[in-house]
C-alpha cells in the first residue's frame, strides 16, 4: 500500500487518477468513472453524469440499514476534471496494491469502480454490544479518505496498539484486530 503519510508515494510511477488539488480537495482525472461520497463534489470541468449508487445489493443494502455503517455514494462517469472535498476535512490518498483498507464509512470519500467494498464487523465486536462495522475497500487503485485534522499514524508491528473505536479512521486489512475491554469494580461505583 502506497500514501504520502507513509513517505512511499511516488505519484509519478503510478496510474494517474487521482491527486491532491490542496490538502483539502481531492482532484480526479476521468475518463471512465469514479464513486464518491454524495455531497462531495465542489466542482468539475467537462462533461459528466452523477447518479446515485445503491448499496450494491441486497445484502449491501441489510448491513447498511442494519449496522449504519457505509457511505451514500454517487457514481460519477464522464470525461474531465472533477473537484472533491467533504467540510474542509484533511484528504490522504493510498494506493492499494491487490490488498484491503479498512476505513470507517464517514472517512471514505472516493475510490475506483475496480475495487470492491463491503460493510464488515470488526473481528472480536459483539453484535448483542452495537458491534463495530466499517467499511472495507479491497483490490488496486486510488482510494481517497478523509480525516478532521492530522492523523497520528500508529506502527502496530512494534507493540500491542490500542486506539478508540471513535477515533480510528483506517487501517490495513492485512492487521489483526479486535477489541480491547476492560472492566473495573471501581467504574461501577458512584458512577
Amino acid at each position: 500500500m502506497r500514501s504520502s503519510i507513509f513517505g512511499n508515494l511516488d505519484a509519478q510511477k503510478l496510474p494517474p487518477g487521482f491527486a491532491l488539488e490542496n490538502g483539502k480537495m481531492l482532484r480526479v482525472q476521468l475518463p471512465h468513472e469514479v464513486l464518491a461520497k454524495q455531497g462531495s463534489m465542489v466542482a468539475f470541468q467537462g462533461q459528466m453524469d452523477f447518479d446515485y449508487e445503491g448499496s450494491g445489493g441486497i445484502g449491501k443494502l441489510f448491513k447498511k440499514a442494519m449496522t449504519g455503517e457505509g457511505a451514500s455514494l454517487m457514481r460519477v462517469r464522464g470525461d474531465g476534471l472533477l473537484y472533491l472535498a467533504d467540510n474542509a476535512d484533511d484528504i490522504h490518498l493510498f494506493f492499494l496494491e491487490n490488498e484491503g483498507l479498512t476505513v470507517n464509512g464517514r472517512n471514505l470519500l472516493a475510490f475506483q469502480p475496480q475495487l470492491t467494498w463491503d460493510i464488515q464487523r470488526v473481528q472480536g465486536a459483539g453484535v448483542a454490544a452495537g458491534g463495530l462495522f466499517n467499511t472495507t475497500v479491497t483490490g488496486t487503485g486510488w482510494v481517497a479518505v478523509t480525516t478532521h485534522g492530522t492523523p497520528v499514524l500508529l506502527d502496530a508491528a512494534r507493540m500491542p496498539t490500542y486506539a478508540d473505536g471513535q477515533s480510528a479512521v483506517c487501517w490495513s486489512t492485512g492487521l489483526r484486530v479486535g477489541v480491547n475491554r476492560t472492566m473495573k469494580a471501581g467504574a461501577l461505583i458512584g458512577r
